[in-house]
């Protein structure tokens, strides 16, 4: 009861509303991937200086390997060259916050670590399914029949299926240089979609939430609503770890998911969200 109050501030109206429990649950998303960076750094981190070199990370590589520059999905050179885009200060090692967006490159606001993600997640796993020409972009049926399927399944999971824009339509927005194909480059304003990370969790985890408990179907809860469905409302310490109260922010809040969303959230290309079992601390 107490974490109600907590996050009914804006407006303090006595109801949890969506935009509320969606930054609670993107900051504990935010904490999940600072805490999980933080344990690895500090893991990997051999001299003790608070960040990340090339060698502290992948020692198996040598320095012939290096020069070789194979760029090849895990070579060297396409490690180096990942590493280097998360380097944003060009210092030849990764602080906290690059090691976080090398570590989680579907949640860096990065360009040159989004650029990669479009690269290596979409064009070279998603594309080559639905690119079936295999001339490195999409055709209006290519984005059909493939990624216009994973961007129309979330819509309808988050808008209940109300303004869904045809394939057509969203294809037209995509498509910026007008010439009837979409480049990787052209799929970046659905990235969350095709790549969903930590943060693109915190918003399903938020829908979910709102639609099992909302029982009179005003799009916010109050206090009893959430009491009346407790059975999705509890807690649980992130990785087991023991957190101290100063540290709090470091508990983790998961959603806990029935048997019957499954189906749905692995058809939202979320498999993680079909095993979580915990959640949020009332």
């Amino acid at each position: 009861m107490v974490l109600f109050h907590i996050l009914d501030v804006a407006p303090k109206d006595s109801f949890m509303e969506y935009k509320e429990l969606e930054t609670w649950n993107t900051k504990q998303a935010i904490d999940r991937l600072h805490y999980r960076t933080r344990r690895e750094l500090e893991f990997r981190d051999k001299d003790g200086d608070g960040a990340i070199s090339f060698n502290e990370y992948l020692p198996q590589f040598t320095n012939e390997d290096i020069e070789r520059n194979e760029t090849s999905h895990g070579e060297a050179g396409w490690w180096m060259s990942q590493f280097r885009n998360a380097d944003a200060d060009r210092s030849g090692t990764l602080n906290l916050y690059e090691f976080r967006d090398f570590m989680h490159p579907e949640d860096s606001r990065n360009e040159q670590i989004q650029k990669w993600l479009l690269r290596e997640k979409i064009s070279l796993e998603s594309l080559q399914q639905m690119d079936v020409n295999k001339d490195h972009r999409l055709n209006r049926l290519e984005f059909s029949n493939g990624a216009y399927n994973i961007y129309k399944t979330y819509l309808e999971y988050e808008s209940l299926g109300t303004n869904i824009p045809t394939p057509f339509e969203a294809f037209a927005n995509l498509d910026y240089d007008g010439d009837g194909f979409l480049r990787v480059e052209e799929l970046k304003p659905i990235l969350q979609y095709l790549c969903p990370g930590e943060l693109s969790y915190a918003k399903v985890y938020t829908t979910y939430l709102i639609r099992e408990a909302d029982d009179n179907q005003d799009g916010k809860l109050t206090l009893d609503e959430i009491l009346n469905h407790e059975s999705i409302f509890y807690s649980t310490v992130y990785d087991n770890v023991q957190v101290s109260l100063s540290h709090s922010s470091s508990i983790l809040k998961k959603i806990c998911l029935k048997d019957h969303d499954v189906t749905t959230l692995k058809r939202l290309r979320l498999p993680q969200l079909a095993n979580y079992r915990q959640v949020i601390c009332l």
